[in-house]
């Protein structure tokens, strides 16, 4: 297949024309065919606001059909796009619009209402997400345009506009096609400089490892398409291959997932730890922690009853359709991990970085290790900077056509992110066995230096206390000559049971069982308690760098 994103979506558009491709969950469905002729009269509106190619488009709304089609016309017509969290700040939206030197700015209602256009000076329109009305210009010329868009459109297709008036902007491998300002949990966000190589490979990943998606596929996005692993995985490969996307457009709660699974019946489920994770803890853990299951469990033949009754309930949760959720973004529970393995459960976890749009590592849920998160993706490589990379933890470096051209305007960052031979340092570090399966340890900027020169990892600390009971999340910090867990715990389940008033007692309990776990080195000494849950990236991981002392 011809290496251009472009051409995949022409063909798409071609063979398509009359099925469904995005819908608002509860609202409206566009069909291909409309898709199209919407890309085509924001050609026309680009053209009036004097976007040249290679210019920049900034996108800041909540999920929805209408970005699809703003980000489809946006790389079509030659652009870049900038794909902006619409849960940002407004100081931070206008920094990534000025920083990325974004000429048009399409923004959802309740964004604009935070946004100042004087913020802005360098943006020619401000277009608003649901209906494309200029909300903001600097040329009459584009309103007018806007006004009279309908006649433009019929002068330029006066016999309709059909397949073949399709004409996609010719991309090449190391074109820009996106900036992503990520949100990391080291600080200040970068943007991210991906070519349509990395947007290509990634899209042919998901087409060779799930060749029976195709267009009677249907999809549910729940997570947020300005974070790659949303946008690559329930959206962009999706429209290369025809298939129906179903954006949620609301906060994605364990109800609202559940009942778009039950009514849609998505054919492959992408998402990360924590919803899988709630599902976890909400509806088995209690049921695993009866004594009479307990016992169960331990009895060969009833326990796998029980596991195959877990089962049944767990597919048909999850619409009963799909051939495997795949998992990605933060680190997996290993206590669920287990369990889920455990009962055949098909998922598998993956790792990636937006830096790598996003795929670095996958395997098939069938042909995995447990903790693992795959081997090196299709036109992907990694290697373990280590001396012994299968037992002693060293970084994850990665190189191949997904990765990066480097960070926008910031040459020092990008510098840094490569080694001297062209690999790209992730920051994360890990092991990987003699068959190539990658095991993440922790972020090697996250690791914390033991008494005696001990590497803690307090990921892997985080992940046992967060096991405990009416404990929804943890962060272990580094006190100086000790560590400290934070702990966010489950109020209202404490409330239900009772025992609000003996949180405190509870935690106490928990850190000396987790304690029992652990190496003296690196036990925990003190805990805290936090009102509210911690604050996170887009992809969910904490923003460990807030909650850092930095008097150390």
């Amino acid at each position: 297949m011809e290496k251009s994103l472009n051409k995949q979506l022409e063909q798409s558009f071609r063979d398509n024309w009359n099925n469904p491709a995005l819908s608002d969950y509860k609202g409206i469905t566009l069909y291909y065919r409309d898709v199209a002729r919407r890309i085509a009269k924001l050609h026309i509106v680009f053209e009036q606001c004097g976007l040249q190619k290679g210019d920049k488009v900034s996108l800041c709304s909540k999920n929805q059909a209408n970005w699809g089609v703003v980000f489809l016309a946006t790389i079509t017509y030659g652009a870049v796009a900038v794909p902006i969290l619409h849960e940002f700040k407004p100081g931070n939206i206008h920094h990534i619009v000025n920083h990325s030197e974004s000429k048009i700015l399409f923004a959802g209602d309740a964004v604009w209402e935070q946004l100042n256009e004087t913020e802005m000076p360098g943006i020619h329109a401000v277009i608003q997400m649901s209906d494309f009305s200029i909300l903001h210009s600097r040329n009459p010329l584009i309103e007018s345009t806007r006004e009279r868009l309908n006649e433009h459109f019929g002068k330029r297709y006066p016999k309709n506009f059909r397949e073949n008036h399709i004409d996609f902007h010719e991309d090449t491998p190391d074109e820009l096609a996106i900036i992503n300002y990520t949100s990391g949990t080291t600080g200040f966000s970068k943007g991210v400089m991906l070519p349509y190589r990395s947007l290509w490979s990634n899209v042919m990943f998901a087409r060779e490892v799930h060749p029976q998606l195709n267009n009677t596929s249907n999809v549910v996005s729940m997570l947020p398409t300005a974070h790659m692993y949303g946008m690559m995985f329930e959206f962009l490969f999706e429209m290369c291959v025809g298939a129906h996307v179903h954006f949620l457009t609301r906060v994605p709660s364990p109800k609202i997932i559940m009942d778009a699974f039950s009514e849609i019946k998505p054919d492959i489920i992408i998402a990360v730890p924590l919803i899988i994770e709630k599902i976890y803890k909400k509806r088995l853990q209690p049921i695993i922690n009866k004594t009479a299951i307990r016992i169960f469990l331990k009895l060969p033949v009833l326990d796998q009853k029980i596991q195959k009754r877990i089962l049944s309930e767990l597919l048909k949760t999850f619409g009963g359709k799909f051939k495997e959720v795949i998992i990605g973004g933060a680190a997996f529970n290993k206590e669920a991990e287990a369990f889920f393995r455990k009962i055949s459960f098909p998922f598998t976890v993956g790792y990636g970085m937006t830096e790598c749009g996003p795929i670095i590592t996958y395997a098939p849920w069938d042909n995995t290790r447990l903790y693992s998160c795959g081997k090196a993706a299709p036109r992907m490589e990694i290697r373990i900077d280590s001396p012994d990379p299968e037992k002693i933890p060293g970084e994850i470096q990665c190189k191949g056509d997904n990765v990066m051209l480097g960070y926008f305007k910031n040459q020092e960052a990008t510098d840094s992110s490569f080694t001297k031979d062209g690999w790209m340092k992730t920051g994360d570090m890990g092991v990987m066995d003699s068959e190539g399966y990658l095991f993440i340890r922790g972020r090697s900027k996250s690791m914390i230096l033991g008494p005696s020169g001990q590497n803690i990892y307090p990921e892997e600390i985080e992940s046992i206390i967060n096991n405990m009971p009416y404990v929804v999340e943890s962060l272990v910090i580094d006190e100086g000559a000790s560590l400290t867990a934070l702990i966010y715990p489950d109020f209202e389940q404490a409330e239900t049971d009772g025992i609000s008033s003996n949180l405190e007692e509870k935690m106490q309990e928990n850190i000396s069982l987790v304690n029992e776990e652990l190496p003296n080195y690196c036990k925990i000494a003190d805990f805290k308690i936090f009102p509210e849950e911690f604050e996170k990236t887009p992809k969910r991981s904490i923003k460990r760098y807030l909650y850092q002392r930095t008097d150390l």
